[in-house]
């Protein structure tokens, strides 16, 4: 019978129809029973319906048929590793034929390397459920994977081995690792000892990492690199400690870089290299002297294996710059340099990298009033001064920007003798005078007292105002103290000795009162000419006081007592008070310049008779004011 099933083809699809009819046939219409063989439970098992007897097939043939067909069905349970042939690749699923009555399908992203997956190739995968509710069979690449790596994973972590993984993509709070077709996570704070400033740069590297968490049921996988680092650094570290001393140079790496510094890898252990130890030089950020990942040379200054500090110096390894600094730089050269920074009271100029000169605000110009530095110079400019002083010890010169150039204060004695009359601009008032601007830069003072021969200035607004042009005559040229002072009443003649012949003693003349003072009154005798009237020449009965009695402006006669012409004061003695002048608002005070330093005090311009003639000159004339450097 053997022989007569061979000589008819096989039909799988005839086998499996038979299959499939199972459970429609109803009982047989007296088939012929089968031979109590080896078998007798596959025909129990597969019923053969009636209607397949007009094939021309025996019985013993349909059932050798059957038997053949049961060859081609795998022998799978749930929860074995199964292997398939790939059949398709669909957009959203790959198509796998498990050898069972129907195909499997796996999620496309199961699948690492898409482009390695193609029909025909062989995968293994779990079978899940022989069939889901849709009468299809559950299969997963990614459990089955993750089983045959288990043990090892497994293995590796009960001896505490390191695995091989890949960075593949970073999710929220590490990064997913690629460990033996596995996914395992590393949280960021274990990639490196430090933190990464940039994962992506990471991404796609391969790297030894150690498991430090795992969970079969949940296919949880945790790892860490920087436990394999921390190890790696330790080893180091101990070998560091014995051969690493102060004063050594040691090569490293740039690892990261602060806005106070850069970290160097010595090989295990990171050394600080700060920014004020990396130029002798001015430095605005340690990038100007070293990149990420750069090889460089730097000199161990201090370690502390208590905090785990090693400081590193790279200026140490170039020549001391202040060394024999007098030497390259004495006195009174002229050096060039360029200004690196500007303050308040001053320019920082480089001579060279790591000798800086300052040139002070006061040594800027000699005749402009400088009111901060960056009117005169800017930063990266390049200018010419002169050494003014050096201080090696406290690494400081001192420069000289006006010094290039000839004072002119020496020149102005011999261009501008004392009596040469100049004409030149009110600049400015003050309290005590106002300055003239003899050259552009240079400035003259006319003092109170050398404005009028014969009036009293309470304040110089009375006499000139700011922006006037004057003609003045020059008293005296100080050029080491930076000081002119200029005379606005030696224009004209002293008219004193005049007044003494104009006005001799018991003349009789008329005045008006401008103004009380303790001791008595000034009067206005006209053409700027003041005269003092003594309380005890004032014709009001006892106990009572000028001012209670007259007025300002009120007219009154008087009688000269006394002329001095030398102490520049004429005494008068009231007769008689006019009649009182009728009220009047007060007239707006004077308008003096923003610059004034305060209000003039009024000047005492005559004292009483009985006074000593000392203190009535001290009296009669205001001390002579030293005016500030122009």
């Amino acid at each position: 019978m053997t022989q007569a099933l061979r000589s008819k083809p096989f039909n799988p699809m005839l086998a499996l129809h038979m299959l499939e009819s199972v459970s429609e046939t109803s009982t047989p219409p007296s088939p012929p029973q089968p031979s109590s063989t080896t078998g007798s439970s596959t025909a129990q098992a597969f019923p053969v319906r009636q209607d397949l007897y007009d094939e021309g097939y025996s019985d013993a043939e349909y059932q050798q048929m059957l038997e053949l067909y049961e060859g081609t069905l795998q022998s799978i349970q749930e929860g074995e590793i199964v292997k398939s042939k790939i059949l398709r690749v669909t957009e959203s699923h790959v198509i796998l034929d498990v050898g069972f009555k129907s195909e499997g399908a796996v999620a496309i992203d199961e699948f690492k390397d898409l482009a390695a997956v193609s029909p025909g190739d062989e995968v293994e995968v779990l079978l899940e459920r022989l069939e889901d509710e849709e009468g299809s069979i559950v299969l997963s690449k990614k459990k089955a994977d993750f089983m045959r790596v288990w043990e090892k994973i497994r293995h590796a972590y009960e001896n505490d081995q390191p695995v091989d993984g890949t960075l593949q993509k970073k999710i929220k709070g590490g990064v997913v690792v690629d460990l033996m077709g596995v996914d395992a996570f590393l949280p960021g704070s274990q990639i490196a000892l430090r933190r990464v400033p940039n994962i992506d740069e990471l991404l796609g590297q391969t790297y030894q990492f150690k498991i430090i968490k795992l969970n079969k049921r949940r296919r949880n996988i945790v790892v860490s690199r920087r436990v394999i680092l921390e190890t790696e650094r330790s080893h180091k570290r101990e070998h560091l400690m014995k051969e690493l001393e102060v004063g050594q140079v040691r090569k490293g790496v740039v690892k990261n870089i602060t806005d106070f510094g850069a970290f160097i890898d010595l090989g295990g252990v990171d050394g600080l290299l700060h920014i004020t130890d990396m130029s002798w030089g001015r430095v605005s950020h340690p990038s100007e002297m070293a990149n990420l990942g750069q090889d460089i040379d730097v000199k161990v200054l201090d370690i502390d294996w208590d905090r785990e500090r090693i400081s590193l110096g790279l200026k140490q390894l170039q020549p001391y710059p202040w060394e024999n600094v007098t030497e390259r730089y004495p006195v009174g050269v002229r050096v060039q340099g360029k200004v690196v920074s500007i303050t308040n009271y001053g320019a920082f100029v480089e001579l060279e990298p790591g000798i800086e000169g300052l040139v002070h605000i006061s040594e800027m110009s000699w005749t402009r009033s400088v009111r901060h530095p960056s009117k005169i110079v800017s930063i990266g400019e390049t200018i010419e001064a002169v050494v003014l002083k050096v201080d090696p010890e406290e690494e400081k010169i001192s420069l000289g920007m006006k010094q290039t150039e000839q004072d002119p204060w020496m020149m102005l004695p011999m261009k501008y003798p004392v009596g040469t009359r100049i004409s030149g601009k009110v600049r400015n008032l003050t309290s005590f005078g106002a300055f003239v601007e003899i050259e552009p830069g240079i400035d003259g003072l006319i003092h109170i007292s050398d404005m009028s021969w014969t009036k009293r200035v309470q304040h110089p607004s009375e006499i000139v105002k700011k922006n006037d042009t004057v003609e003045v005559v020059i008293l005296n040229i100080d050029p080491e103290n930076k000081r002119i002072s200029l005379g606005l009443k030696q224009m004209i003649e002293d008219p004193w000795l005049k007044i003494a012949e104009t006005h001799p003693v018991d003349m009789e003349i008329d005045g008006t009162i401008v103004r009380y003072q303790d001791n008595g009154i000034v009067v206005d005798l006209g053409g700027d000419l003041e005269g003092f009237v003594p309380q005890s020449q004032l014709p009001i009965p006892d106990g009572k006081s000028a001012e209670s009695v007259t007025k300002v402006r009120q007219s009154v006669s008087l009688k000269v007592l006394e002329v001095d012409p030398i102490h520049h004061r004429i005494i008068l003695a009231a007769t008689e008070f006019g009649e009182l002048p009728p009220d009047e608002p007060e007239p707006p005070p004077t308008e003096a310049s923003s610059d004034d330093e305060s209000d003039a005090p009024e000047a005492v311009t005559a004292e009483s008779e009985d006074q000593p003639e000392a203190e009535a000159q001290e009296a009669s004339e205001q001390p002579e004011k030293e005016p500030p450097t122009a």
